[in-house]
Order: structure tokens, then sequence, then C-alpha cells
């Protein structure tokens, strides 16, 4: 039986969006904004109006130099917010680390488990194999609170960073393919802004198609990130604070999905569902059809 997110990569047409929901104090981008039931479940219902195929629900922030959240406070963040976000109809992922918290959330109607980390591979994978779940495994070294951040890491860190990504991620994916997690359900994540510097994240986007060549569904999360600022604006003292990245992370988000990215991660669904309709009709017209 295909699971959730295989049927939806199976029908699509053009890259799915994956709208995001941080029932966090501690957010990079949004921190704070959704701790209320009402204001979070708003808020899903919007990201759902505006085009999203996937919401992507968390509870522990992942900016660097951020607190790890244990299982219970997790759990009681997310509250009622993923059984909500299921009778809308919509796929729903959980962004977690912690198989603890990934379980509670798959028993609550999630269907895809989201982990920033590559060190639950197995666990997650088992999980995921008996609940009939997909998984998405995203590239990052260390964890959040040892992570320096904010696109300031040692450029020398890696000797070819896509070749170095593509070898430590699919080493961890071999571990969880080996725990039952069937092939198409595991989604690449090159983990854009996660113990990279903007060159790095720069250098993903742009030979994004050597990852999707690795034959898995890519997922890309440029939303908001501070590599688009400094990407943007190099030499710049201070960077453009997140609500002022919105046209960098469209220029990433198409750039992307034109080198194979199946899934693109963003706060701003409006913007970037209405950017990729435009983009397809430019492609399709280039090709010929009328």
């Amino acid at each position: 039986m295909s699971s959730p997110l295989r049927a939806l990569l199976s029908s699509r047409r053009g890259a799915l969006v994956m709208g995001v929901c941080n029932r966090t104090p501690d957010s990079f981008s949004d921190g704070g904004r959704f701790l209320d039931d009402a204001a979070a479940v708003a808020h899903v219902r919007g990201l759902v109006i505006e085009g999203a195929h996937i919401l992507d629900i968390g509870a522990e922030s992942t900016r660097p130099g951020a607190s790890l959240i244990d299982a219970a406070e997790q759990i009681r963040r997310i509250g009622g917010l993923i059984r909500a976000s299921v009778e809308l109809g919509v796929v729903v992922s959980i962004d977690t680390t912690l198989p603890d918290v990934a379980a509670w959330a798959l028993g609550e109607g999630a269907r895809i488990v989201n982990t920033v980390s590559l060190e639950p591979a197995a666990e997650l994978g088992a999980l995921c194999a008996r609940s009939g779940a997909s998984l998405v495994l995203m590239h990052c070294r260390g964890s959040m609170t040892d992570m320096r951040g904010f696109s300031m890491y040692d450029d020398a860190a890696y000797e070819d960073v896509v070749a170095d990504v593509a070898r430590e991620w699919t080493e961890a994916a071999e571990r969880a393919l080996a725990e039952g997690l069937p092939r198409d359900d595991l989604v690449l994540d090159p983990g854009l802004g996660f113990a990279k510097n903007a060159r790095h994240s720069i250098e993903l986007c742009a030979r994004l198609d050597e990852l999707a060549a690795l034959g898995f569904p890519v997922l890309v999360g440029p939303s908001r990130k501070s590599f688009v600022a400094r990407a943007a604006n190099p030499d710049a003292s201070a960077l453009a604070p997140p609500d002022e990245r919105l046209g960098g992370t469209i220029a990433a988000v198409l750039a992307c999905v034109s080198g194979g990215a199946a899934i693109v991660r963003v706060h701003d669904v409006k913007a970037v569902v209405q950017a990729l309709a435009v983009a397809a009709a430019i492609d399709a017209r280039r090709g010929g059809d009328a």
C-alpha cells in the first residue's frame, strides 16, 4: 500500500510545497507566533488555503545554539494541532529528532517524520517502516546546540560539499533502509544552512541535480535562512532580517526545483506557490505547449 507522501509524489505536477508551523518560543523566523492554539490552527488552515500540500509541525527550534527540548515538552507544545491539521485533509509531517515524539505524532495522524539529524536514522527508519510512514532525512553535522550559526561555518569543513553531503547522507540512509523502510518512502534533504556556510549552501543549490541523481526524492528548505541574506549581500555588516528574505528564498526555490527538488519547505506558501506556477507556465511555453 502506497504511503500518503508516495501517492503525492507520484501524482504531482511540479514541486510539492510543505508549509511550516513552529510551535516554539524561539525559532529564528517565527518563534512565539503560534503558541496559542487558535493562532496555530488559523495558521495551518491558512497554509492549506494558500496551496500547501504538506504541513510540517515542530516544537523544537533548530536555530543555531537552540536548547534541546525533551519529548514530553515537545508533545505538550504540539497538543492537538496534528489532529486538527489532519482534519483539514492535508498530509502532516512531524519535525523532530526524537523517536518518542515521532511515534506519538504518527499516532495522532502524521504520515511523515522529518528529522534534522542523521543520527536517529535507524530508529526512525524502523518506526516509519512499521507505521507505513515516510522519512525525511536531513544532512547535518552535530546538534543544534553546538552548531555555529547563521552561515558562519568553516569553509574548509568540506572537501567537496556536494560529494561529502551525498556520502554522509547515503551512509545514514542505508541504516534506515536496513530497518525495512521502503526506498520510495525515504526523502533526501541536503540541509541548507545546517553546519554549512553560505557558500556551501549555494553550492548545494547549484549542484542539486547531483543529489537528485542518487534516486531519492529531494526536499530543500531555503526559506528565510541566513545564507539567502549573505548571498544577496556578501559584504554587508549585518544580515537582512528573516522577514526580508522572501525574494532570495524564491530564487533559491526556483533554482532547486530546476535542479530536481521534488518538495520545497517554506514559510511563505502563497508567494512560493505563485512563483512556481508562473515558472511552470513559462517552462511549458518554452517547451512549445500552448
